[in-house]
């Protein structure tokens, strides 16, 4: 396997990408299988490395790319307006790059990203797969959107605020969090690492607190509504049943994503036991999980059809 990093031209600057290829795969040749990884909301490209090491490594010629999405990691720098349809957008320059997907995956905010990119661009990103996100939060009626953001997103954002003294301090910080504490290991550090930037007032998370509010307001908005309405291929959907916390029942309890599957015929879900909404991708149980969901829709015998929905004309 090898890795690499790469700049791409979108809108208002450079979008950072990181490659990951199977070794039998030059970086000038054509990728027999070709997959997006599209990352959460406070995130980076690093959250798939764990995922891309298992699957280029054990399916030929395969090319994983993941961006560091606007406002985060070496893309901070692209101004906004952000959002899902923007992000979508960048997700299509990718494409004018590498090429179209066989396979696009999403984590949490990246599944609702790649949902509003697939009906904006169809045909280029190939089947679905979303880890813990891109299905709309159950949200109890009459709560506005912000207030459910604030519960569940809540501790993610308030690290963006935050200032350390450098490196061995994040690690400290994310060493004690819940959900990697038992975790630990050379993937979670390089991705903790990558995170922390230096600002005038110390060192801090190179996620944008403006354009993380931004797109955490669109995860239950009309662009991500229509694109389940439109979608004809359903997406595999992997559940993890412990949250940002490590706390049950998680983003995504049970009944509402049974809720969701009888509005939505065709929806299946499966649970990842034992992780939690980080390491579902940055643990070794729910990255093999993860990786063997992207590789099982190379050859589409995992594709499920929306019974009550036609492939447009």
């Amino acid at each position: 396997m090898s890795y690499r990093t790469t700049d791409v031209e979108v809108r208002g600057g450079r979008l950072r990408a990181g490659v990951w290829e199977s070794a039998d795969l030059p970086p000038d040749a054509p990728a027999e299988h070709t997959v997006y990884a599209v990352h959460g909301v406070t995130s980076s490209h690093l959250a798939w490395a764990l995922v891309a090491e298992r699957l280029v490594t054990t399916a030929p010629r395969t090319r994983l790319v993941a961006p560091d999405l606007r406002g985060r990691g070496r893309s901070a720098g692209l101004p906004g307006p952000w959002g899902m349809r923007r992000h979508a957008d960048d997700l299509h320059a990718l494409v004018g790059t590498f090429g179209r997907a066989d396979v696009t995956a999403g984590h949490s905010m990246g599944g609702f990203a790649v949902m509003v990119a697939a009906h904006r661009h169809p045909g280029t990103l190939g089947d679905l797969v979303l880890v813990d996100g891109g299905v709309p939060l159950p949200r109890p009626e009459g709560v506005p959107i912000e207030t459910l953001l604030r519960a569940s997103l809540g501790p993610a954002a308030e690290r963006l605020a935050m200032t350390f003294d450098g490196h061995d301090a994040y690690r400290r910080f994310w060493r004690a969090h819940p959900a990697l504490a038992d975790a630990w290991s050379p993937a979670v550090e390089a991705y903790v690492d990558y995170d922390l930037v230096p600002g005038l007032d110390g060192w801090h998370s190179s996620s944008r607190s403006d354009a993380v509010a931004e797109d955490s307001a669109q995860l239950g908005g009309g662009d991500v509504e229509a694109a389940w309405d439109a979608t004809t291929v359903m997406p595999t959907f992997l559940r993890s049943p412990l949250g940002l916390l490590a706390e049950p029942p998680g983003l995504y309890p049970p009944e509402a994503l049974d809720g969701f599957a009888a509005a939505h015929p065709g929806f299946r879900w499966d649970d990842v036991e034992g992780t939690n909404h980080y390491t579902v991708l940055l643990g070794p149980r729910g990255a093999e999980r993860v990786a063997g969901a992207i590789a099982g829709r190379f050859d589409g015998s995992a594709v499920r059809r929306r019974p009550d929905r036609r492939d447009p004309e």
